[in-house]
């Protein structure tokens, strides 16, 4: 079984830097595995909205939304910086030497940015949650501009994992379940400004539906093309990782804050998302050297 440096070198081995990244050997994520990635983070998402159909089951997944989100955030955080980031660096060193830490900082720095420019320069910056009462009504038109930015942000999303996948299967998994821990409250969020548009059931499941499908086609898309043009996992991954650090550190974690209020729990549990993401890698690493 080759451990991190064993299998990142074994690439370049075979191909030069810059070009197109081909599936071989333990390299090779398998498509089936990451159209169940992409399917069952799109399911999330439609589960989310379905939530707030009926109204007790809504008003309970509320109370605990808050837990969801930190809990979410703290793996996010952990996977980002333990894993993806690092193995990012060792791709770029092993291929141009040390002082090749620059570019995918760079490129990191600007899929925080993309994110930014999207959420807040395309797309309004909604509340989770809070549209679906009566005194936070919105236009139709702002849910669909809202939709709009969460479908960016959703399609990176499917990048991201089929990125890490391509990578090792396990950092693959991590970002799926980094990804899939805010999904349902992502859907809430949609439903939620549907809802507070004056839609309904039908429109809550096709906007849902829609998110969902944005992460399915960031993982197909990603598989069938990224790799075969010339873009590489190496410069997929830093971007992919500059979007979920944005979601983690500029979106979830203040809504943590905005509702968490003064409930210690809700900041521990953001360290249980860590400490969550620190039990599943040392699971996968020992169920792997078995």
């Amino acid at each position: 079984m080759f451990n991190r440096h064993d299998l990142i070198f074994s690439v370049f081995l075979h191909i030069p830097f810059g070009l197109e990244l081909m599936p071989t050997g333990p390299m090779d994520a398998s498509l089936l595995q990451l159209l169940g990635f992409g399917i069952l983070a799109a399911l999330a998402n439609v589960l989310g909205g379905l939530i707030l159909f009926p109204s007790t089951l809504h008003e309970g997944y509320r109370k605990s939304l808050k837990f969801v989100l930190a809990l979410g955030a703290g793996f996010m955080l952990a996977v980002t910086f333990y894993e993806i980031i690092p193995r990012t660096i060792e791709i770029w060193q092993l291929s141009n030497g040390p002082s090749s830490i620059y570019t995918p900082m760079l490129l990191l720095l600007g899929g925080y940015l993309l994110t930014q420019f999207f959420e807040h320069t395309i797309a309004p910056h909604f509340h989770l949650g809070e549209e679906v009462h009566s005194e936070h009504l919105i236009s139709t038109r702002s849910a669909y501009t809202g939709i709009g930015g969460f479908m960016i942000h959703t399609f990176f999303d499917g990048i991201s994992i089929a990125a890490a996948s391509q990578l090792d299967l396990k950092v693959g998994f991590l970002v799926f379940l980094a990804v899939f821990l805010h999904k349902i409250p992502e859907g809430f969020t949609i439903g939620s400004m549907v809802i507070a548009a004056g839609k309904g059931m039908r429109e809550v499941i096709i906007a849902t539906s829609m998110i969902g499908a944005t992460t399915l086609i960031g993982v197909i898309l990603f598989y069938f093309a990224g790799t075969y043009s010339g873009f590489s996992v190496a410069y997929a991954l830093p971007i992919a990782s500059g979007v979920t650090l944005y979601v983690a550190a500029s979106d979830l974690i203040p809504e943590v804050n905005h509702h968490g209020g003064k409930t210690p729990l809700v900041s521990l549990s953001v360290f249980a998302g860590v400490a969550l993401f620190f039990g599943i890698d040392l699971l996968v690493h020992t169920l792997i050297r078995q």
